[in-house]
């Protein structure tokens, strides 16, 4: 009820209440009585005062506590949902950090390499290949000079494929085939077989163990087929080579017990300045293991050793000095039962292998009881320029008792070496490997590349060699199997640290007489341009 509509009943209670009075008294009493009237109306406006503050109080507390009932029923809402989603959570499984793969995948300059985590077992795969394209210009001194045509044209020189790695950090081992070869293909004694042709493919089958370090060192102890560290030149990788080809001196010692495909077992061990190695060598891959076969000839296994000491005595950080020397012996030749024969034959391309054909040879030496090769080595480095050499003394015995004639010949000497020297134009150099004791390769500061500016890395190179396999001639147990001297020239393109392309000048001379007791001159001269398209991984 409103104040007002009270205030009206009061007064109107009130107006008849005084009319009812008036009736009875006198007019004396009427002042009294509206005194005592409008006392009761002040008195009915203050309950009226104090029973709306109450029913406002009321309203206000009622609001209040449906509010607070409102806040509650969402907050024990929110609970609720909570707990139930928290138990939702509970019921599935909750993932961990994931787990340490057992598995690790590299690509180290670009080959492909799987180790497990703790990198104590590792797989690689690792390939080259050297395409050769090149031409002669082959001049005959006489029409009795034996070749009178060399071949222009292609050649896969090599065409490499395998695996690499290591088992539990010390155990390591490859295997690797090789589809090309100087002519492309295989070679042999079969009817068939290519000239200058491999007679097997398996370049590296080998196994070695490198937990021992005794005296402060590494040591290798290894067994199999593989590329003997065994002159400098060989000790370095095809892929750094500063020429096409290595010296013609070098592959005629390495070609009698031990160069690439050769069956060894044997130790090395090195640090920083030294390096000491030996092992005993047996047949190359390919080798017809019967002494007995006929058809094509085979002999018995050979065997045969090889030693080298070498080391970068000198050293810093832009200049280095390497010396050394080298030994090997052939301890027991092949020999053939079926024919009686036991033979040895030194040979060598025109140091280029688009055509097979070697140029110089002693043939089939006879009656051989064993060889020996002594070499010294020695190079260089300052900044971007190297310069390297090697000199190679042959003896071959001939007192083997085979029934056939020159039984008891006197021993056969032969001598050669070679000297190059490469300047990169682009200022990289060349480290040194001490685990072969060799000069690696030329790795581009500023790969090529079209985006990016850089031309990679461009060395020059030039290179004397020479090999004399003339012996006691004028004489009927002598060797007539030439002089060759070989100028060249080089210019190498490292694109990146996989690619590079090599071109080839080479002017040589084979001074060589019909035979040793004949002066007829059937010698050659050439020239010859070849390039290399490589990659390597």
């Amino acid at each position: 009820m409103s104040r007002t509509r009270l205030a009206a009943t009061a007064i109107g209670f009130a107006g008849a209440l005084a009319a009812s009075q008036a009736q009875a008294q006198s007019a004396s009493s009427s002042e009294q009585e509206i005194a005592l009237l409008k006392q009761q109306l002040k008195l009915l406006e203050q309950k009226l005062d104090k029973l709306q503050s109450q029913t406002a109080a009321n309203t206000a507390a009622t609001a209040k506590a449906r509010a607070e009932a409102k806040a509650e029923a969402k907050a024990e809402a929110r609970s609720e949902a909570k707990a139930v989603v928290a138990n939702a959570n509970a019921a599935i499984p909750v993932k961990g950090p994931a787990p340490a793969s057992g598995v690790v995948v590299t690509m180290p300059n670009n080959r492909p390499t799987i180790c497990t985590a703790d990198q104590a077992n590792c797989v690689a795969i690792t390939s080259r290949v050297h395409y050769d394209i090149g031409g002669y210009d082959y001049r005959p001194n006489t029409a009795a000079t034996v070749p009178q045509k060399l071949d222009s044209g292609e050649n896969v020189r090599r065409a490499r494929i395998g695996v690499a790695g290591k088992f539990l950090n010390d155990w390591n081992f490859a295997l690797i085939y090789d589809f090309g070869g100087s002519s492309d293909g295989f070679g042999g004694a079969a009817p068939g077989s290519l000239p200058g042709g491999a007679v097997s493919g398996i370049e590296n089958a080998y196994l070695s163990y490198t937990g021992l370090k005794p005296f402060g060192g590494k040591m290798a102890v290894e067994a199999g087929v593989m590329d003997l560290p065994y002159t400098m030149d060989e000790a370095t990788s095809s892929n750094d080579t500063l020429f096409m080809e290595r010296a013609s001196a070098g592959i005629v010692a390495t070609n009698i017990a031990a160069g690439d495909f050769r069956s060894a077992v044997g130790t090395r061990w090195y640090n920083d300045q030294l390096w000491i190695g030996g092992y005993v060598t047996g047949p190359a891959t390919g080798a017809i293991h019967s002494a007995s076969s006929a058809a094509p000839a085979g002999t018995s296994e050979q065997y045969g050793a090889v030693a080298r000491i070498a080391g970068n005595p000198i050293s810093g950080k832009d200049y280095s000095v390497h010396i050394g020397a080298d030994a090997e012996w052939l301890i027991q030749p092949p020999r053939n039962l079926i024919a009686n024969t036991q033979t040895l034959t030194l040979s060598d391309r025109p140091e280029l292998r688009i055509d097979p054909t070697a140029l110089i040879s002693t043939g089939a030496i006879p009656n051989v009881s064993g060889a020996q090769v002594y070499s010294v080595e020695a190079a260089a480095t300052y900044g971007p320029f190297i310069v390297q050499g090697e000199y190679f003394w042959y003896n071959i015995d001939r007192n083997a008792n085979t029934s056939v004639p020159l039984v008891g010949a006197p021993s056969l000497k032969f001598q050669g070496g070679y000297a190059q020297a490469g300047y990169v134009l682009t200022g990289e150099g060349r480290s040194y490997n001490a685990a072969s004791a060799a000069y690696g390769g030329v790795k581009p500061a500023h790969p090529f590349s079209l985006d990016g500016g850089g031309w990679g890395a461009w060395e020059i190179a030039g290179r004397f060699s020479t090999i004399d396999l003339n012996n006691q001639l004028a004489t009927a147990n002598g060797i007539a199997g030439g002089r060759q001297t070989v100028y060249t020239l080089a210019l190498n393109w490292y694109v990146n640290g996989n690619v590079r392309f090599m071109l080839d000048y080479l002017h040589g001379t084979v001074s060589k007489q019909a035979s040793p007791v004949s002066t007829a001159d059937v010698g050659s001269k050439y020239d010859a341009i070849a390039m290399r398209t490589q990659f390597a991984f």
